[in-house]
C-alpha cells in the first residue's frame, strides 16, 4: 500500500503564495505521473496539475501561469507552488499518484487551502 501525506496548506490573503508538498512512501519511480486535484464545498473533485515521470507537466487552464508543478526524486516528493491565489482556488487539495503495476491510482488525505478578499 502506498501512502501519500500532503502538507503546507493553510490561510492566506488574496494575491498571496503557498507552496505544498506531497509526501510518498516509497521511490516515485515507481509512479508513471503524479498530480495535484482539488475538491471545493458542493463542487466535484477536479485536476489541477499533473507530472510525468519524464518531467512532462499539464495544468489547468484556471491555474495556468499562476501554478508551478515540480518533483524531487531524491526525497519523494511533489509540490505545487500557488501565486496569485484568488478566492476561488480556496478548496481541499490532493495528492495523487498512478502507480506503473496495474495503473493504481493512490491518493492522499487532503490539505484545507483558504483564500481571502
Amino acid at each position: 500500500q502506498v501512502q501519500l501525506v500532503e502538507s503546507g496548506g493553510g490561510l492566506v490573503q488574496a494575491g498571496g503564495s503557498l507552496r505544498l508538498s506531497c509526501a510518498a512512501s516509497r521511490s516515485i519511480f515507481s509512479f508513471n505521473a503524479m498530480g495535484w486535484y482539488r475538491q471545493a464545498p458542493g463542487k466535484q473533485r477536479e485536476l489541477v496539475a499533473t507530472i510525468t515521470s519524464g518531467g512532462s507537466a499539464n495544468y489547468a487552464d484556471s491555474v495556468k501561469g499562476r501554478f508551478t508543478i515540480s518533483r524531487d526524486n531524491d526525497k519523494n516528493t511533489v509540490s505545487l507552488q500557488m501565486n496569485g491565489l484568488r478566492p476561488e482556488d480556496a478548496a481541499v487539495y490532493y495528492c495523487n499518484a498512478r502507480a506503473r503495476i496495474r495503473s493504481q491510482d493512490y491518493w492522499g488525505q487532503g490539505t484545507q487551502v483558504t483564500v481571502s478578499s
